[in-house]
């Protein structure tokens, strides 16, 4: 009986402990520099940005948005469904910008919604050799 009352209590602990450990391996994937293609639906159209995951902090990330010198603000992650989930906030001289997206097989499937240029551009990126 004390055995298998020590076998539990070590599943218990370890068990929170190694899924801890593989969402922060998964997070850290997002650290680096991202081709964004902002026109995915018109492929005749070149319409690129960037976006650079400078740190990952917990569920909070820093880096900068669409083009060089332009931070992110409010960037969270959740990976509670054992996807990585990310959100930030931007903005430039216009208005704000609120993005989201997902990692799906080395991608970033996202959305940013331009709310005072009335505007949600849908867009995939990869990421690039830094």
């Amino acid at each position: 009986m004390k055995n298998n009352l020590k076998t539990l209590l070590l599943i218990c602990i370890l068990i929170p402990l190694l899924a801890c450990s593989q969402e922060s391996k998964e997070t850290q994937e997002l650290i680096g520099t991202w081709k964004l293609d902002m026109s995915p639906q018109d492929t005749t159209d070149n319409n690129f940005a960037m976006m650079r995951i400078e740190k990952i902090s917990g569920d909070s990330f820093e880096g900068t948005f669409y083009r060089e010198g332009v931070k992110l603000t409010n960037g969270k992650l959740n990976t509670q469904r054992g996807i990585v989930y990310g959100a930030l906030v931007s903005g430039d001289n216009i208005g704000s910008y609120n993005t989201s997206f997902y990692l799906k097989d080395g991608k970033l499937y996202g959305s940013t919604h331009a709310i005072d240029r009335n505007f949600l551009a849908v867009w995939i990126a990869t990421k690039t050799e830094d």
